[in-house]
């Protein structure tokens, strides 16, 4: 019989390698067609395994999916950074590789993330999403987000609405 681990963990900076592959993977999966290719190219190549080993060292509330010993997924969260709306922390960004996406491990680090955030204090969570990210937008209502605020975004010359889902 074959076991395979999945565990939710806070990221080590070894990790910074796999979480640059896992966010390169992910965001042109998720993303293209929606942000503007020389846009989307640039926002990649700034998040580089330098970029997120910098992240782990500075102490960025980062947790992965470590599926048999390879990041198959990550979260990263925090202060909500929007004052002006009524919710303690925030979901700043929650990815799966592309071959990890549908199996429910979206679900569990959301969970994970949502638990460190309420013993530190943040009972109550925001998640922003860009309104063209149909799968994004299915998986936060499917959580019980509730559509709270609609904005923009721009990238580049264009511009791009946003929604921000709230969980009490």
């Amino acid at each position: 019989m074959v076991e395979t681990v999945v565990t939710i963990r806070g990221a080590r900076t070894g990790d910074a390698f796999d979480i640059a592959e896992v966010h390169d993977a992910a965001w042109r999966d998720a993303y293209r067609g929606i942000i503007p290719g020389r846009e989307l190219e640039k926002m990649i190549a700034r998040r580089g395994p330098k970029w997120w080993h910098t992240a782990i060292v500075r102490g960025t509330r980062l947790t992965v999916l470590d599926f048999d010993e390879s990041i198959a997924g990550y979260a990263s969260y925090g202060r909500n950074r929007v004052p002006s709306m009524p919710y303690g922390g925030e979901l700043f960004e929650l990815y799966l590789a592309p071959e990890f996406q549908g199996l429910g491990f979206g679900r569990r680090l959301f969970d994970a993330a949502r638990r460190d955030l309420a013993n530190h204090g943040y009972t109550s969570t925001l998640v922003w999403a860009l309104s063209d990210n149909e799968r994004a937008l299915s998986f936060y209502r499917h959580l019980g987000g509730q559509v709270i605020r609609e904005a923009e975004e721009r990238f580049g010359s264009e511009v791009r609405g946003r929604v921000a889902f709230g969980f009490k």
